[in-house]
């Protein structure tokens, strides 16, 4: 339980890769975080590319990114309809800016782009994007997945354990520096 009083919030649209939504969560619940899913609509059913589902227990209006460790961006066709939407845009750029963890893997890059965060970064995606995540500023690797300092991208579903031990260590590794930061008050 390497991860517990971690949170992390994942964001869906129809048309998801499902290994690449359902892995993920799965890997980061045995760890001990807490995962949200988040879409335009609370409560609301989304439909994955292969037929799998899942339910929504947030929506984009009422969360507060701020609550977040780390943000997981699935592949899929979600990724072309999610980077159109302001307010994922905005959670991006908070993470960023915030250093937070953003994992994203396959067609997710594709929000990264539209988030503009991307300049000087190395990562990897589906070779299917890699001009869009060159043209956004990136060094487009073809490797199983790449950390880039806060920063950790998958290439496709047969990369999910590359990339999965790359994102739990990134978010454990700064869920110990938080800790380290914090002051301990009863040595004053």
């Amino acid at each position: 339980m390497e991860l517990k009083n971690v949170k992390v919030l994942t964001i869906v649209s129809d048309d998801f890769d499902d290994l690449e939504l359902w892995y993920p969560i799965l890997r980061l619940q045995e760890e001990g975080a807490t995962v949200d899913i988040a879409g335009e609509k609370k409560n609301h059913t989304y439909l994955g590319k292969y037929g799998l589902s899942v339910e929504s227990n947030q929506s984009f209006s009422e969360l507060d990114i701020s609550d977040y460790d780390g943000i997981l961006i699935p592949g899929g066709w979600a990724p072309d309809y999610l980077r159109r939407l302001e307010p994922v845009l905005e959670f991006v750029k908070y993470m960023d800016e915030n250093n937070k963890v953003i994992g994203q893997i396959c067609h997710a890059g594709w929000v990264l782009s539209s988030a503009d965060i991307l300049k000087g970064r190395h990562v990897t995606s589906t070779p299917g994007i890699k001009h869009d995540l060159m043209h956004a500023g990136a060094h487009w690797v073809n490797e199983a997945a790449v950390a880039d300092d806060n920063l950790i991208s998958g290439r496709r579903p047969p990369d999910l354990p590359v990339y999965l031990p790359l994102l739990i260590k990134a978010l454990k590794d700064r869920k110990t520096a938080d800790l380290n930061r914090t002051p301990n008050l009863e040595q004053r």
